[in-house]
């Protein structure tokens, strides 16, 4: 489909400047937000080097403790995004994030599985509608065939994270270990909340709710942006009521899609450090290093695909190609456990693809919602599709413990995202390729 019609080559090269402008000041900020954010929900990863042992967690308690989050995360979402929609972008975002860093500071203090259990879930609920929140807020600056890249983006921090948050974990756990009679875990939730509390005041001053509260926006440039949002939405169902997000049957087949790409994802966030570990890496800084590299390899593979879908607006093989690439990946890191440097190459491989897809992912939903149902339709998908949160990392937990092997929740992986990639070409080109 060819971009909404303007009246001169002018007035084209006028919009690309308006919308560059609006990304040099959104995005970057944006993204500082997700790192913190996905640092603070990840960091568990590396916690687990020390913790499981210090308080005798097994396999598959590690396993559901991480995947708590979600359930958290699950049934606070959507009633998050509807406020967030109600109350304004910049309050609510600003309220996750201080929310979020005050419970992620609390992990100093957990003793069992208990106290490790409550606070993931309620990590989970402070958190909830963040993710999906900034997927609502992009649809209020950038049309549908701008959407892609911006995501994508938006969507690097998950591997900037990894690539400086693995490393400054491991070495947190290395040198403070001991310090003031803590463990080198509890320094790392401590310290590593600190941003989450300093970004979320800061997202009261520099955001704005909308264009029309942009100070750093002309009345010329708000107009363009206007009318080019104007242009897209026609092109958009007119879902007006929450209810229409529950009951588009496209939105559950977005769901399931966004499940088993989940799966992948927080197989490899939550499980790295580990899956490095079991090469036979010795020291946290090392295996945080090592751990770095897959992050690498994605953050380059998610940004060439999403600027080649946005460039072609075709949006279903370039999310079944990276869907395949991980499964992959995730196949021959279980045929080559034994080599670290093979599994470096799969986990890269795995992640490149994997990492790619859920930035890509967001421009099939939000290509046909709209209203007050894109609301409540997008936090529906990201929910439900991150149940997936819960499952991935307790299904490995408890495979493992089961048996002895961690060769076979990467086959289980594989699978999922086979099914994704199928349920992708379900969907229809002419609603999703825009």
């Amino acid at each position: 489909m060819s971009l909404p019609a303007v009246a001169t080559e002018a007035d084209l090269t006028r919009e690309n400047a308006v919308f560059r402008k609006v990304v040099r000041h959104i995005v970057p900020f944006l993204v500082l937000c997700y790192i913190v954010s996905y640092l603070d929900r990840v960091n568990v990863g590396f916690a687990k080097l020390q913790m499981s042992d210090d308080l005798g967690f097994s396999e598959a308690s590690y396993g559901l403790g991480a995947g708590l989050f979600f359930i958290g995360y699950f049934l606070f979402e959507v009633p998050s995004n509807l406020l967030l929609q109600r109350v304004g972008a910049r309050t609510w975002i600003a309220r996750i994030m201080i929310s979020w860093g005050v419970v992620s500071a609390a992990f100093v203090f957990v003793t069992g599985e208990k106290t490790f259990y409550v606070l993931r879930f309620l990590l989970g609920a402070a958190e909830a509608g963040f993710y999906p929140g900034v997927i609502l807020y992009c649809t209020y600056w950038f049309p549908s065939y701008r959407r892609a890249r911006v995501i994508a983006m938006f969507m690097s921090a998950i591997p900037v994270a990894g690539i400086f948050g693995n490393p400054l974990s491991g070495w947190i756990l290395d040198a403070f270990h001991g310090v003031g009679g803590w463990q080198g875990w509890q320094w790392m939730f401590a310290l590593e909340a600190v941003p989450a509390l300093i970004v979320g005041v800061a997202t009261l001053f520099y955001l704005d709710n909308g264009v029309r509260d942009a100070k750093w926006l002309s009345d010329e440039e708000k107009d363009v942006i206007e009318r080019a949002l104007a242009e897209d939405a026609p092109q958009q169902a007119a879902h007006g009521k929450v209810r229409d997000g529950f009951r588009d049957p496209k939105v559950w087949l977005m769901s399931l899609i966004y499940f088993c790409f989940i799966m992948g994802q927080y197989a490899l966030t939550f499980w790295m450090p580990t899956f490095v570990e079991s090469t036979g890496i010795k020291g946290n800084f090392a295996i945080g290093v090592l751990s770095a590299v897959p992050f690498l390899a994605a953050l380059v593979a998610m940004n060439l695909f999403g600027r080649s879908a946005d460039r072609r607006r075709e949006r279903r093989w370039h999310l079944v190609v990276p869907s395949l690439m991980g499964a992959v990946g995730f196949s021959l890191a279980a045929s080559w456990s034994g080599s670290t440097a093979l599994s470096l190459i799969a986990l890269s491989f795995a992640a490149a693809g994997v990492l790619t897809c859920a930035p890509l992912f967001w421009s099939l939903p939000t290509a046909f919602l709209s209203g007050t149902a894109a609301a409540a339709g997008l936090a529906v998908i990201n929910s439900v599709g991150n149940l997936a949160g819960f499952a991935s990392p307790y299904m490995i937990g408890a495979l493992k413990d089961s048996t002895g092997s961690a060769s076979i929740p990467m086959y289980v992986l594989a699978l999922s995202l086979v099914v994704g990639a199928a349920a992708v070409l379900a969907t229809k080109k002419d609603v999703v390729n825009r």
